[in-house]
C-alpha cells in the first residue's frame, strides 16, 4: 500500500533504535527501509527488537552513501529541529501527509532521518526538498528516532483515506539533478568561476535552487544539455 515511500535511516548509531524503527514500520504498514552508512548495523540484531518482521528485513537496503540511496526518488523529506536557509521548512505534518500522497502518484518519495546524536548534516539538509519540523516544544524539540519515524508514518497513515492533493507533474529523480549539478560544476570549473574554497558550499546552494525549482525530468535533462553545450564552446575556444 505504502511502497511508494522509502524510509532512509542515514548513519543510525544504535541498533536498539533500528528495531523500534522497523516496529514503527510494521505497525504503520510500510516496508521499504534504506540504511545509509550503517555497516555496523546487522539484519539478525534487528530481528532480536523486532519481532515478526522478517519480510521488512528481508527488503532492507543498504548504501555506502546517500547520493545512491536517493538516486530513484524525486522527493526528499528530511526531518531535523535545525533549520537550514535554502530548503522550506514544514510544521504542519497533517497537511504535508496528504500531499506527499500526491507526490507518491508519480515517483519514489524518501523520508530522511539523521543519526540519533547529531541529526541531519548540511550535506543531508541540501540534498532535501522540504525539511520537517515535527510540532512539538520548542523548549524540547529533539525527538527519539524511532518516535520521529512513527509519527511521521501514522500521519502517512492517516493521510491515505483523505482525498489526494494534486500535485502538477512528476519531479525529476534526485539521480538526474545529481547529473545536471555535475555538469554544471564542470563547466563552472572550467570557466574559474569558484574563485576559492572546494566549492562545497555553492554546490549546495545550487542543489537548493534546483530543489525549490521542482524540475521534471525532460528540464533537467535539459539543463544537463545546455551546460554540456556550453562546456563544449568554453573548451574549443581554449584550446
Amino acid at each position: 500500500m505504502f511502497d511508494q515511500f522509502v524510509i532512509i535511516l542515514r548513519r543510525p548509531r544504535d541498533v536498539r533504535n533500528c528495531g523500534a524503527v522497523v516496529r514503527a514500520m510494521k505497525n504503520m504498514g510500510f516496508s521499504r527501509l534504506r540504511l545509509v552508512e550503517a555497516a555496523d548495523v546487522r539484519v539478525e540484531d534487528i530481528l532480536g527488537i523486532a519481532h515478526r518482521s522478517d519480510d521488512i528485513l528481508a527488503r532492507i537496503e543498504h548504501y555506502d552513501d546517500l547520493a545512491t540511496a536517493l538516486g530513484d526518488t524525486s522527493l526528499v523529506v528530511g526531518t531535523s529541529a535545525r533549520l537550514h536557509a535554502n530548503v522550506q521548512l514544514r510544521s504542519d505534518i497533517r497537511d504535508l501527509a496528504a500531499e506527499l500522497h500526491g507526490y507518491a502518484r508519480y515517483g519514489l518519495v524518501a523520508l530522511l532521518f539523521g543519526p540519533e546524536d547529531k541529526g541531519l548534516d548540511n550535506e543531508a539538509l541540501a540534498r532535501c526538498h522540504i525539511l520537517l519540523r515535527l510540532p512539538v516544544d520548542l523548549a524540547y524539540p529533539s525527538l527519539n528516532l524511532a518516535q520521529a519515524v512513527l509519527l511521521v508514518l501514522y500521519e502517512l497513515r492517516q493521510a491515505a483515506t483523505a482525498p489526494l492533493t494534486p500535485t502538477p507533474r512528476a519531479l525529476a529523480t534526485a539521480a538526474s539533478l545529481d547529473r545536471s549539478l555535475a555538469t554544471v560544476g564542470q563547466l563552472l570549473g572550467a570557466i574559474d568561476f569558484v574563485k576559492s574554497g572546494d566549492g562545497a558550499t555553492l554546490r549546495r546552494e545550487l542543489r537548493a535552487i534546483l530543489n525549490r525549482a521542482q524540475l521534471d525530468e525532460r528540464e533537467a535533462a535539459l539543463l544537463t544539455a545546455v551546460a554540456r553545450e556550453v562546456l563544449r564552446y568554453v573548451e574549443r575556444s581554449t584550446k
